[in-house]
């Protein structure tokens, strides 16, 4: 690991350590590898944008259609596109809908990003690979357990390839710290660090007008009825040009979203499982914070590891950090710290690879093959933020089996697998 050159490093991470925890599954069909990835957008709204962006500048691939059930941000998106293929003296073909199925319905797209909220998730990706199109789907995968069950079985059944946002895994830094931890550099690892916030609060946002451009029943889709409020779907303008002022607060209330357990569990806790190989299962007993005394939410596994929702710093870091019998590591966004300066790991910041995670998920496109993030790993990710938050709910224990992806004994809690959908959606595969 002494000489290590960021082009070997990220090559080996990227083939080894994806490896280690999923199998790369063989698809039916390909793609010729000089034909142009042509790709969608469903939902437009920051996150969206900033990722049709990202997929733009990757060569062989060209943007051409995206759907939003916001008048204002379908035209928003069409200006984008055109203004960006004329400053590259490319034709530009783009053309918005309301429905994401008119999009989908289209045979000359061959991919889609997903960026709608997470109650919209399942049944968009669902819908998508139905469809016959390869999905990049922002995380946390889905909503609920079942949901993330579902697409997973018809990801499968379709033989299509879907990609998770959990950008950190295609990070040389978070590759590093990870490789570390399962080659037993800092020894067995006896605990985890997971810091990522709070848990959603119930809908409380006093009621303003719908724009008038704004589908709200559409916006809300299978989830229950509440009323519109801009945090929920922040407005825009078009002249003059202003974009959303904050990211969509939809993620910090039940009916909508995971808050801070899914929203960065699903990054962090997504590295804590990665490190001690627990993709495609998880823990087998859950607690939540203030369970008779106990201080932050807690995960334990069948190897011995726990994993507690735990600040490690003074800073209160959103991160991780693996706790070894011979070390540490300490690993977030903005840095990296090892128990000794050997753990250091040897990346130039100034030789970064843009849109490196896109760039995975164009290839295993072209390539018919898992991207660095495929779906199993993406719905044991979400499903162990989502049992924390079952956990908060109920204000007790759970006992979980993994490998069956069952609570054991525990009729009230597989409740909460699922939840109600409103009338019209339901989970079909």
């Amino acid at each position: 690991m002494n000489q290590i050159t960021r082009r070997n490093f990220i090559s080996k991470s990227m083939a080894g350590i994806a490896a280690v925890s999923i199998a790369p599954h063989l698809y039916a069909f390909g793609k010729p590898a000089n034909d142009v990835i042509r790709v969608g957008v469903i939902g437009p709204g920051k996150k969206g944008v900033n990722l049709a962006k990202a997929f733009m500048n990757i060569e062989g691939v060209q943007v051409v259609a995206a759907s939003d059930v916001y008048g204002r941000k379908r035209e928003r998106f069409e200006r984008l596109v055109k203004d960006f293929y004329a400053d590259k003296k490319m034709p530009a073909e783009v053309k918005t809908y309301e429905h994401y199925h008119d999009l989908l319905n289209r045979k000359d797209i061959d991919a889609v990003v997903i960026a709608t909220p997470d109650h919209w998730h399942a049944l968009n990706a669902i819908d998508a690979v139905k469809a016959g199109k390869d999905v990049y789907l922002e995380k946390p995968m889905t909503f609920t357990i079942r949901e993330g069950q579902a697409l997973r079985q018809a990801v499968r059944d379709h033989n299509r390839v879907l990609g998770i946002g959990s950008q950190q895994r295609s990070d040389p830094k978070f590759q590093h710290a990870v490789k570390l931890v399962q080659e037993g550099a800092i020894g067995r690892i006896q605990k985890i660090n997971a810091h990522v916030g709070d848990p959603p609060t119930v809908y409380n946002l006093a009621q303003e007008p719908i724009p008038e451009d704004l589908n709200w029943d559409l916006w809300l889709g299978p989830s229950p009825y509440v009323h519109y409020n801009p945090e929920l779907a922040p407005p825009i303008s078009l002249d003059p040009p202003k974009d959303e002022a904050f990211w969509a607060g939809w993620r910090w209330y039940k009916e909508l979203g995971g808050g801070f357990t899914t929203d960065w569990g699903a990054h962090m806790f997504d590295i804590a499982q990665w490190g001690i190989e627990m993709d495609g299962r998880g823990p087998i007993e859950i607690i939540p914070a203030g369970y008779k005394g106990t201080p932050y939410l807690t995960y334990i596994y069948d190897n011995g590891v726990v994993m507690t929702e735990e600040p490690f710093d003074e800073n209160k870091t959103k991160g991780v950090k693996f706790w070894g019998n011979d070390g540490w590591i300490e690993i977030s966004r903005g840095f990296f710290r090892g128990s000794t300066p050997s753990l250091e790991p040897e990346v130039n910041k100034d030789d970064a690879i843009p849109n490196v995670h896109q760039r995975d998920f164009i290839t295993a496109v072209r390539e018919r093959k898992d991207p660095q993030v495929p779906v199993e790993v993406g719905h044991s990710s979400c499903t162990v933020c989502t049992l924390g938050n079952i956990a908060y709910d109920l204000g007790r224990p759970l006992r979980w089996n993994p490998d069956r992806e069952t609570f054991v004994s525990d009729p009230e809690a597989e409740k909460h697998m699922h939840r109600e959908y409103r009338d019209g959606y339901d989970l079909n595969v």
